[in-house]
């Protein structure tokens, strides 16, 4: 019955693609369910949903040639076994082949019934991770099966493909589920969505051959190839997803320029007398990307615009001034920042820079409540001019009376959506507000061709004068005590000092000192002092007050969790240690740096690190070691630890590839553009179904 539900489904459209997972013979409304968590609706989710990795269980090793760390499949035959209860219960069973070497298995979780069924004398076929072992070579939890008496072994034909999977559903299960929806897959010709002129010039083989080998890849196939996802049949499927993304992106730019916008510009007096009135001149990148906003600004399309700068390079001013066009042209201004912090810094500046206009900047945050909260939200829906805050703004309740420009700090933590839902806020019919996105993350070029194709980018490349480089060291923790002396003589000559742990609290686990410990040592062994303690799960007016103390220069020490990672500005602060620093990734550490070298002073950042390194830890440390560039340092992030992780959208699904790497596969970009372009131009349709087949009901955002 189900195999002729799949003949009328598939017969029934020209593209079998779309026929539902449940159609496929043995797939009940259970498994549609399950396969439904991983984004696997229609047949076509399953053709490209792609192993993770391979087994070969196609050959038998004897026990005498296997090596440490590789994967090996095994024939045996149980010689002795032994439970053991020391620590914690485990399972030993030890297994001899024709080569009369032995092998260890050991389980850790096991029952007694499995303890029973592997007596000496059974034979087994296992397949597992070759590791040392204190007896020797031994298995931990390998896959293993019976064998009948002197029944022939029967080994695969072709590598086992390890696919993503979900509770309740095993690899083994699901490779099932997608052979059957592999038996679907339409002729090459069919298939296809890149037109074949545009294939042969980028060297494309065909799609419906790169499925099939990827699914299913023949005994010799390059194991170490496939591996590192460098296959050319992978390259070919990672082309094409990256192609999707970049048409996804363009055509959400598309349907933006095709609203209309408030034209923001005045007479420029508000800005002429913000910068008559600042301390310092603006720098050449400053006012080039200040310029850059300003034209997008004046015009009657929506400007979208990322404008990206190293910690300190005077971003919050060019926001500013783009605030202060909307403002003398009658508009309202929303800033939004991921954290309370972070959005304090905006409204400290704001204030400081605009009261002496006679602008009112508003604050709208999760802490202002009752009474306050109304009246704010009285004023903004009445047109307060600038109104500043967090995730709140978003909020239902919040209404704007004219918003024409939305700023949104450190993008990377916000998904597209929330940034969509804040600039509706401002949505009459077609007119839509300006868009201003501001990082402190360099975004490497790769990434800004991908994953910001939707975004004019600007970069202040340059930072202010009078700014000192910071020299970094890194140390191991066993000198700990040379630190703290380091802190007593900085703290002596009237520097202030940042202590920043990766947790809270003490855990054994992963080796970290917890913040109050280090409060309690620090204050301890510098007693003369006066420490200060900031961490996450403080009531945010206990943070502020803390910070605001720190401000003042009445604490000489801040100890801190990532919580100042952004949004602090302490000039006299000149010295930064950072404990456990090789749990941190790049981009992190290089924002935690940022804190210090923000005045004239020479500043200095010691990352404390426990020994032994690993190799990527190693790696971070000496870049960090080596440079203060930020987009150097956003370069080397990308390449150490991907795409999902630097832009902070793998939550999100923003940025989730499923085959394509931005770091490994950015050679592809230049082409995926060129193709991309002609695509968009000369054929729409097939430009629409290649992004339902990748992104599917994902793609909302698309038509923003």
């Amino acid at each position: 019955m189900a195999a002729r539900t799949v003949r009328s489904a598939s017969t029934s459209s020209t593209d079998p693609g779309v026929t539902p997972v449940g159609a496929l013979p043995g797939v009940g409304p259970a498994l549609v369910a399950t396969l439904a968590r991983l984004g696997l609706e229609r047949v076509q989710d399953l053709w490209f949903h792609l192993p993770l990795r391979y087994e070969d269980k196609t050959r038998i090793s004897t026990i005498g040639d296997l090596c440490v760390g590789e994967r090996a499949q095994v024939e045996g035959v149980v010689e002795a076994i032994e439970r053991g209860f020391r620590y914690r219960p485990q399972l030993k069973v030890a297994i001899v082949d024709a080569s009369r070497q032995t092998l260890l298995l050991r389980f850790f979780h096991f029952n007694r019934a499995q303890a029973e069924q592997l007596r000496p004398g059974t034979r087994l076929l296992c397949y597992g991770d070759v590791r040392h072992g204190a007896q020797g070579l031994e298995m931990v939890h390998p896959n293993y099966q019976r064998l009948s008496g002197d029944a022939a072994v029967v080994v695969d034909e072709l590598l086992s493909p390890v696919y993503p999977t979900t509770e309740g559903l095993s690899s083994k299960r699901l490779a099932g589920v997608i052979g059957k929806a592999l038996a679907l897959l339409p002729a090459a010709t069919q298939l296809e969505l890149i037109p074949p002129r545009l294939c042969a010039q980028c060297g494309l083989t065909s799609l419906r051959d790169a499925l099939l080998y990827v699914h299913r890849p023949p005994v010799d196939a390059n194991l170490a190839q496939l591996t590192l996802g460098l296959h050319p049949a992978q390259q070919r499927l990672a082309f094409e997803e990256l192609l999707t993304q970049h048409l996804s992106l363009k055509r959400m730019r598309a349907a933006i320029r095709r609203r209309i916008a408030p034209e923001l510009g005045g007479d420029g007096g508000l800005r002429r007398r913000l910068l008559a009135g600042l301390p310092f001149e603006l720098t050449a990148a400053q006012q080039r990307v200040a310029a850059e906003v300003a034209a997008d600004l004046a015009r009657p399309q929506p400007m979208l615009r990322l404008v990206q700068g190293d910690v300190g390079s005077g971003k919050t001013v060019v926001a500013a001034l783009a605030a202060l066009a909307a403002v003398e042209s009658g508009q309202q201004v929303a800033l939004m920042a991921p954290t309370e912090l972070l959005a304090e810094q905006h409204l400290h500046n704001f204030r400081q820079w605009l009261q002496p206009l006679g602008i009112e900047v508003e604050w709208l945050a999760g802490k202002v409540t009752g009474k306050a909260r109304k009246l704010a939200l009285e004023r903004v829906a009445s047109g307060a001019p600038v109104v500043i805050g967090t995730h709140a703004l978003m909020q239902e309740g919040v209404a704007f009376a004219r918003l024409g420009l939305v700023i949104v700090d450190e993008q990377h933590r916000f998904g597209v959506q929330q940034r969509l839902s804040l600039r509706d806020k401002g949505r009459e019919g077609e007119r839509v507000p300006h868009q201003l996105v501001l990082t402190a993350t360099p975004i490497p070029r790769t990434l800004a061709m991908s994953a910001y194709a939707d975004l004019d980018v600007s970069s202040i490349d340059e930072l202010p004068p009078g700014r000192t480089p910071v020299q970094t060291i890194a140390i191991s923790n066993a000198r700990r005590s040379e630190v703290i002396e380091r802190i007593r003589v900085a703290c002596g000559e009237g520097r202030q000092v940042y202590w920043v742990c990766t947790l809270i609290e003490e855990s054994e686990q992963l080796r970290a000192q917890a913040a109050e410990v280090a409060y309690a040592e620090l204050s301890a062994a510098l007693a003369g002092f006066r420490i200060g303690l900031i961490h996450g799960r403080m009531k945010p007016q206990e943070k502020q007050a803390v910070m605001d103390a720190f401000k003042r220069g009445e604490l000489a020490i801040l100890v801190a969790t990532t919580v100042i990672e952004v949004g602090v500005d302490v000039p006299n602060a000149s010295l930064m240690v950072i404990e456990n620093s090789e749990r941190l990734g790049l981009a992190q550490l290089h924002q935690l740096r940022g804190r210090v070298g923000r005045g004239a002073l020479a500043s200095n950042c010691v990352l404390l690190y426990q020994p032994p390194l690993g190799q990527l830890a190693r790696e971070r440390l000496q870049v960090m070691r080596d440079t203060t560039d930020g987009f150097r340092i956003a370069e080397k992030d990308l390449e150490l630890r991907g795409p999902g992780e630097v832009l902070g959208t793998r939550q999100t699904g923003e940025l989730s590839f499923r085959i394509a790497d931005l770091s490994r596969d950015a050679h592809l970009l230049p082409a995926v553009q060129r193709v991309g372009e002609s695509m968009l131009e000369e054929h729409p349709e097939q430009t629409e179904r290649l992004i339902h087949r990748w992104i599917g009901g994902a793609a909302r955002y698309a038509h923003a």
